[in-house]
């Protein structure tokens, strides 16, 4: 049970770090784009990355609320798959992990 806690409390801070990522890369993507024809290209580029890292923050987020929604259930460290335990090691590497390292 104190490992849920750690792991509880490390899936609280990160899910605070990928929201505040989250909020910087929807204000740049918002900030108007400059008139000059060259520059709007490289933005777009910076835009396409700004965006390709917001998909996979919100992805994380999504299975960092999951997992707290399995330690709220009681059933954080259990496989979704096959419902055998997940390794702490595996837990302590990725503490959102849902599958064992089998059914991953």
């Amino acid at each position: 049970m104190a490992m849920h806690t750690e792991l509880r409390t490390k899936l609280l801070a990160r899910q605070a770090q990928l929201a505040a990522r989250v909020a910087a890369a929807e204000a740049e993507l918002d900030t108007p784009g400059d008139p000059d024809v060259e520059e709007q290209a490289s933005n777009r580029q910076s835009d396409e990355v700004v965006e390709g890292l917001e998909d996979a923050a919100l992805g994380e987020l999504k299975q960092i609320r999951a997992a707290l929604g399995r330690i709220s259930a009681g059933t954080f460290g259990n496989c979704i798959e096959c419902g055998e335990a997940i390794s702490e090691a595996r837990l302590q590497a990725i503490p959102h992990a849902a599958k064992c390292k089998d059914c991953a």
